[in-house]
């Protein structure tokens, strides 16, 4: 599920590369934004309060919009084992609205995954705020987290102009997504079922995501040393509750070399955490492999330790997402 417009070009993103085994929604208070995205399921949330007209970078608008819409909501997430919810935080419909579809999830009893970003630095303190307060309130409703800050994606793309810097966010959301949710449904050289994925997700807390792409020789090891040294996973990996990894590769991959990925990862973590992997065949990555490294339980400067933060923007602008 996408709230507000970041998180339905996330999902229509989604639906350009393919993905198997799950539905997908984009939900706005924004119609006209509905109107242009291709997404087979479109919801249009809080008819009567924003009129079709967008949230106005306003939270609690937002939040009131989902709020009137949680019968449709409801609809979409009643029968789900799993939910993503997938956002641009910062903004009005997502930030305000996500907290709302991930409650209703969960309480349908789906594991219930968010996939976040952060505001790049240049939108404003405002905006920042914003996300930091909805970062706080969906960490108490979804079962993980997953947080990109897009600052840290300037870091690896530092040279693009910001339309196709917000099409980078995208991309990385997308992988996110489908990576997880085809560990479990797309058949693979290692499948893992979605028990396994409840051990590792359910309860976890804020997650941090590495993406690493290599070819040649070394592949296998190159993806996962730039996955762990990607700006996106800027913690301290030694420290995590439990990891999940996901090695995609061309029809040429050989269980060894998404083994040694695996090992890697091994090797630098705490032996008593919990590790989970996968690997699957995508034909078109010939000698290439693509890993992605989720890790759970880990301490984050850029994300923890702002506790303050929710007071500040509800004193100053009128944000409250505190029961």
């Amino acid at each position: 599920i996408g709230c507000g417009g970041s998180g339905s070009n996330t999902i229509q993103r989604v639906m350009e590369e393919g993905i198997i085994g799950a539905d997908m929604y984009a939900i706005n208070t924004d119609a006209q934004h509905l109107l242009n995205i291709k997404v087979r399921n479109k919801i249009l949330i809080g008819r009567s309060r924003t009129r079709g007209l967008g949230a106005g970078s306003v939270p609690q608008i937002g939040q009131d919009a989902a709020q009137e819409s949680k019968a449709m909501i409801e609809k979409a997430v009643g029968n789900a084992d799993m939910v993503f919810i997938t956002c641009g935080l910062g903004g009005g419909t997502g930030t305000g609205a996500a907290p709302i579809v991930a409650e209703v999830a969960r309480d349908c009893g789906a594991l219930t995954i968010a996939v976040v970003t952060l505001p790049f630095s240049v939108e404003g303190a405002i905006r920042m705020e914003n996300a930091e307060a909805g970062l706080e309130r969906l960490r108490d409703v979804v079962d993980t987290v997953i947080v990109v800050p897009n600052d840290k994606l300037l870091e690896v793309v530092p040279h693009l102009p910001l339309q196709a810097a917000f099409k980078v966010c995208d991309e990385v959301l997308m992988r996110a997504v489908k990576g997880i949710t085809e560990l479990i449904t797309r058949p693979g050289l290692v499948n893992l079922d979605f028990a396994d994925v409840r051990v590792i997700m359910q309860k976890s807390g804020v997650a941090m995501i590495g993406l690493g792409e290599a070819e040649g020789e070394n592949k296998a090891l190159e993806s996962v040393q730039k996955a762990l040294r990607s700006p996106l996973l800027d913690v301290d990996v030694s420290g995590a509750s439990s990891a999940l990894i996901n090695v995609v590769g061309g029809p040429d991959m050989t269980i060894a070399e998404a083994e040694s990925v695996v090992n890697e990862l091994y090797a630098r973590i705490d032996p008593k955490a919990r590790l989970i992997w996968g690997a699957m065949i995508d034909p078109d990555l010939e000698h290439i492999i693509r890993t992605m490294i989720v890790v759970t339980g880990v301490k984050s400067p850029q994300i923890l330790g702002k506790g303050t933060t929710g007071n500040i923007a509800t004193a100053r602008y009128g944000i409250d997402f505190v029961r």
